[in-house]
């Protein structure tokens, strides 16, 4: 992927592989977002594709969740509300997407990285792909992603992993259902993202598009839901605690 293309897809023998890419940690910004969410829209009645893969550009972090440089510029309740529902409305894309979504998940991944994550379908992460919740030490939380990742790791994994907002191993994320499998180099992850792919791609469509409904089910009041929670993170994002923590961590970068 070039440093340009900040969202790109691919299609290959009915695999859809979709790819972003961020120079500060894979880190999504707005129009990161928007063009996620456009690419999912568009995969999920293409007829020439059975299954989505989600990859991340370079080798460090797998996502960096939102956008720190974004962030801190926000000055009015509309335009914050306006990006955490932007995150919000692509992690509902994906999980209604009607095609399996399978991450390929190396490096670190951090706040709504794991929202991302967890709105995938299947994953599989390299043993560096530490995570962490790390809203609270900015002053907000996470509000947004919370439905998606409680969905997937349960509320009493996810209240652990939002109060302490301490970094957790691949083999926890594994524990806990975020993580289907964890491999050891670059080469077992690519094996194994190959190997479910290709069984996927056999599998019969119409199958996979029920079984989707079934993983996903109760989830039709989510846009009320995500509505809600953005104006909470909007809220507190404009508050003097998290400007100033905003501002302190740009001025460490």
């Amino acid at each position: 992927m070039s440093v340009n293309e900040i969202v790109t897809s691919e299609i290959r023998d009915k695999i859809c592989t979709i790819s972003f890419f961020n120079p500060k940690g894979n880190s999504l910004s707005t129009l990161h977002l928007l063009r996620l969410t456009k690419e999912f829209n568009d995969v999920s009645y293409n007829e020439n594709v059975n299954l989505v893969i989600l990859k991340s550009g370079g080798d460090g972090a797998f996502c960096g969740g939102a956008s720190i440089d974004e962030l801190v510029k926000f000055d009015r309740f509309e335009k914050a509300k306006e990006f955490f529902f932007a995150f919000g409305k692509l992690l509902l894309t994906m999980i209604r997407c009607q095609k399996p979504i399978v991450a390929r998940v190396h490096g670190k991944i951090v706040g709504g990285g794991i929202g991302l994550v967890s709105a995938c379908d299947y994953a599989i992460a390299k043993k560096d792909a530490s995570l962490r919740l790390s809203e609270l030490t900015i002053g907000i939380g996470p509000f947004v992603i919370s439905p998606f990742v409680i969905r997937k790791i349960g509320i009493s994994a996810f209240t652990h992993l939002s109060l302490d907002t301490q970094w957790r191993d691949a083999e926890w994320g594994k524990n806990f259902g975020l993580y289907a499998k964890v491999v050891d180099t670059n080469e077992e992850l690519d094996q194994e993202i190959n190997k479910i792919a290709e069984d996927l791609s056999r599998f019969s469509v119409n199958s996979m598009i029920k079984l989707k409904e079934i993983f996903w089910e109760k989830t039709e009041n989510w846009d009320q839901l995500i509505d809600e929670r953005a104006e909470i993170s909007a809220r507190l994002i404009l508050s003097e605690i998290a400007s100033g923590r905003l501002q302190k961590i740009i001025g460490n970068q």
